[in-house]
């Protein structure tokens, strides 16, 4: 009888000694030139938690878009709200999510849902100079380099998984990686 009953609590003890999520960081290079502004991403092929982000923001300010390059999850809802002192035109017209916001001025937020994976190019109709893209995963393991070429993935669940990357004027990297307490990814073009 005792051995039925420490054969049937045996998993349950298993189960609460399972890792967590964790965090994988990792480093994006060009040679040995850090790269900021790639995404990189891990493919998942079951239904995982969401992971708790900021609002989705890209920000007109001084003729340009903040942050140059975006990435958010399939879904998400970004606004763009006009900080200039002029008018502008958001738009879409290549691939990824296409959509054209219309003239608007200053203080005024336009909203756009990001609903298929994909890279979104945006523009400014009035200001050519103005561009910046939008990188929509479908997954919630993803993130994007800072100036120093690093980036945290955040609470991802161990296990296996394909990574991706991808910078303005490159081609996707694709590779496999371990998620475990202490890995690293290190992401090179």
């Amino acid at each position: 009888m005792r051995r039925l009953i420490v054969l049937g609590l045996s998993p349950l003890l298993l189960a609460s000694f399972a890792p967590g999520p964790v965090d994988l960081p990792g480093t994006v290079k060009v040679g040995s030139r850090a790269v900021a502004e790639a995404v990189v991403w891990l493919e998942t092929e079951k239904d995982v938690p969401p992971v708790a982000r900021p609002k989705a923001v890209l920000d007109q300010r001084n003729i340009n878009f903040y942050p140059h390059v975006l990435a958010v999850q399939v879904g998400t809802r970004v606004e763009f709200p006009n900080h200039d002192r002029v008018f502008h035109n958001v738009f879409s017209d290549h691939e990824g999510k296409k959509f054209n916001l219309g003239l608007y001025p200053v203080g005024m937020v336009k909203e756009i849902p990001f609903d298929q994976p994909g890279l979104s190019r945006i523009f400014c109709n009035i200001h050519p100079q103005m561009s910046a893209y939008v990188m929509v995963v479908d997954t919630p393991y993803f993130a994007v380099s800072t100036a120093d070429g690093r980036f945290d993935v955040r609470e991802v669940l161990p296990g296996s998984y394909r990574y991706h990357a991808w910078r303005p004027g490159a081609d996707v990297l694709n590779g496999s990686i371990v998620v475990a307490p202490g890995a690293a990814l290190e992401i090179r073009w």
